[in-house]
């Protein structure tokens, strides 16, 4: 682990994060996103075709998101990164050789791979490197928060820029000028420091990692509940960006008002990096008044027909739910070990697409059938319980990375007759930490020790000094011709 003093810190974090942040303005940098739908229709896409790559896609992102996750946590972070460029870059080239539906389809499924490689990755990447200088979790929010501010003003000024470039040159020359800036996060990348953290415990077979990774998904209660908080926010997002502008539709907001409104939404992720970062959003007044905001905006889509309002409301909705989203990264980054941080993050995100496609599907039914107020409702329905899962997540978390602070000579031991509590934290670990290496803990106690080791890495570092102090110790007995005992 880098040793660094609390006033070098912050210089050798941006140093070694410099590189995530250029990864993430050239990869920003799809000049024909802007455009897409205005060059699918010169090659003969129509609603339905639109429908069948769209439904292509969104079955490539789930399948793939937690298999590349456990891949970036066995094999390299950075290595992840790089091919994940790359895929950008072979959709952009794939997609501005298209003449016909079927080949402007596998650049979408080839785009979908670089979306899967990339979700879970760079929040790991950006997670371990504070954690490696700073020894805690606490600035991850402010510099994750400045990697979504470079991309949001990249993804903005390719909007403008690709905009440009297919009225003087054409919708087809976007793509191929989209590749270079793949090419120049593939350099970034490989310049890259990365991490070592998921490298510092001991390397399982395949079977067991892919068993731990998904144990800790389903198994540890504090998991769970995060891991749920992280697919709400990313769907409502998704949502607000896939359908927000039918409301506008629906308002008959005048051609020049669209330009304006996608800016206020993208800039919204830079915005919520920023806020991420200099809130505190621990404290459970400010997540109170956060969940207030999300309902109000919600209800404001269902019952207004301001277009000034409507606009307005969407806007608030994004910009609370990147911030929640970059703190729901952290929450969950806090709870699971390194060696699996990716994989399971990577799960967040796949669970977030099982939720958006039936989500998506319904929504657009409502909206063709009833109308976009009625539709809204439904997204009402899912913010008021985001709203009540925030407020249980931010009330049950520690604030810090968890380590364990007594000496096990100083702890008293805990009355293990009892049944173990149901989501087992660091202190409750330490009393009983000596049954456990004696092997007399009673079973469901020992399950709860497991369950907690396999998402904390500083009990799991605690717990291996502490073997090796008795492997040492036991050693010195024998070299002085007694029988080993237990020390604990």
């Amino acid at each position: 682990m880098t040793v660094t003093t609390p006033s070098s810190a912050p210089r050798a974090l941006s140093r070694r994060l410099r590189a995530v942040q250029v990864g993430a303005v050239a990869e920003g940098f799809m000049l024909w996103v802007p455009i897409e739908k205005l060059f699918q229709t010169e090659i003969g896409f129509d609603a339905a075709t639109i429908g069948l790559m769209a439904a292509a896609y969104a079955a490539v992102v789930p399948l793939l998101e937690v298999p590349t996750g456990i891949l970036a946590d066995r094999w390299s972070r950075k290595g992840i990164l790089v091919v994940a460029s790359l895929a950008a870059g072979a959709s952009a080239l794939i997609g501005g050789l298209s003449q016909s539906v079927p080949l402007y389809i596998v650049a979408a499924m080839v785009l979908g791979i670089y979306f899967a490689l990339s979700s879970g990755t760079v929040d790991s990447v950006v997670y371990d490197t504070v954690v490696e200088e700073t020894g805690s979790s606490d600035l991850y929010e402010r510099w994750m928060g400045r990697v979504r501010i470079v991309e949001s003003v990249s993804l903005a000024a390719s909007a403008v820029l690709g905009g440009v470039i297919a009225e003087l040159t054409g919708a087809r020359l976007t793509y191929f000028l989209t590749i270079p800036f793949a090419l120049a996060g593939v350099v970034a990348y490989l310049r890259f420091d990365e991490p070592q953290l998921h490298r510092t415990e001991e390397r399982t077979a395949l079977r067991e990692h892919v068993s731990t990774t998904l144990h800790a998904m389903v198994a540890a209660p504090r998991v769970r509940t995060t891991i749920l908080l992280l697919a709400l926010t990313a769907l409502l997002s998704q949502t607000v960006f896939e359908f927000g502008p039918l409301w506008l539709v629906d308002l008959q907001a005048p051609p020049g008002a669209y330009g304006p409104y996608w800016a206020l939404l993208v800039g919204t992720l830079g915005v919520g990096g920023y806020l991420a970062g200099r809130l505190d959003l621990d404290r459970r007044g400010l997540v109170a008044v956060l969940a207030a905001v999300l309902v109000a905006a919600a209800v404001v889509l269902s019952t207004s027909r301001q277009l000034i309002v409507v606009a307005a409301a969407q806007t608030a909705l994004a910009l609370v739910l990147a911030m929640l989203g970059i703190h729901a990264g952290r929450l969950l980054h806090d709870a699971v070990s390194s060696r699996i941080r990716a994989g399971v993050s990577s799960g967040a995100g796949t669970f977030s697409w099982l939720l958006f496609l039936p989500f998506s599907l319904v929504l657009g039914a409502l909206a063709r059938r009833d109308g976009v107020q009625t539709a809204g409702w439904l997204v009402v329905g899912a913010v008021a319980v985001l709203a009540v899962l925030l407020v249980v997540v931010v009330a049950r978390s520690p604030r810090t990375t968890p380590q364990p602070e007594p000496h096990p000579a100083e702890v008293v031991r805990a009355d293990v007759s009892g049944p173990p509590p149901v989501d087992l934290v660091c202190q409750e670990l330490v009393t009983v930490v000596s049954d456990y290496l004696d092997g007399v803990l009673p079973a469901d106690w020992r399950e709860r020790v497991d369950d907690h080791l396999s998402g904390c890495d500083g009990c799991s570092g605690y717990l291996g000094q502490l073997r090796t102090m008795l492997d040492r110790l036991a050693e010195l007995e024998v070299q002085q011709g007694r029988p080993p005992q237990s020390l604990m």
